[in-house]
């Protein structure tokens, strides 16, 4: 199974799942109630995260909906009994998931609709576990990240494809932009402590103090 990593009394687990290695998000508070971000792909494997870390998931919560993020979503959905979240802005790129993927030849499972939608500093809590989603778009239309303030421990941020270690998510895709990435990034991430963690979509977690200091997209 893989290694819970802890913030305070905030465990999170993370998946690397399918071809393109996305990352599935796994949060619990103390009491073990917490949330799924981004269920990408291999839906046994991430039921079997959540079985094994024994975490009530009480929602689905998306970064943003490009196919290699939400590649799970229905079965793992229905597997779980609970509601998916995205923003609105991200709707399209949802809707297009199956015809995404197969411009990569990957087989891919339409998801149905989400049930609720992300606003700007909107809060999901989950027991004793409270998040804050913050838009960042760039990447994507209505990318959002969420942000988890662990009392005195240091706390953590689940990123999607923002901030990567050593790199930045990309902005040639449809409804893309630098410039409001960046902005974004220096806005959302880099006024976070140094110590925050970042869990990004794709690859390993890093802090926003190592990729403010190194980082060569920030410069």
């Amino acid at each position: 199974m893989t290694r819970a990593r802890q913030h305070g009394a905030v465990r999170v687990w993370t998946l690397p799942t399918g071809p393109l290695q996305e990352n599935a998000v796994l949060v619990a508070g103390q009491g073990g109630e917490g949330f799924l971000f981004d269920p990408g792909d291999e839906a046994e494997r991430v039921l079997a995260l959540v079985r094994d870390a024994g975490v009530t998931v009480r929602g689905i919560l998306l970064t943003h909906a490009h196919f290699d993020h939400i590649g799970a979503v229905q079965p793992v959905r229905e597997a779980l009994g609970v509601p998916v979240s995205l923003h609105p802005a991200d709707l399209p790129l949802y809707r297009m998931g199956a015809a995404s993927a197969a411009r990569w030849n990957l087989p891919f499972v339409q998801p149905e609709a989400p049930e609720h939608e992300i606003t700007q500093g909107q809060t999901f809590t989950a027991g004793d576990l409270t998040l804050t989603a913050r838009e960042l778009p760039g990447h994507a239309p209505g990318h959002v990240v969420f942000v988890a303030q662990t009392g005195e421990a240091p706390g953590f941020v689940v990123a999607g494809d923002t901030l990567f270690q050593g790199s930045i998510g990309r902005t040639d895709l449809p409804g893309g932009s630098h410039p409001q990435l960046i902005a974004g990034i220096e806005r959302e991430l880099l006024r976070l402590p140094d110590e925050t963690a970042v869990y990004p979509g794709h690859g390993p977690a890093t802090t926003v103090g190592a990729e403010r200091r190194t980082n060569p997209f920030l410069r």
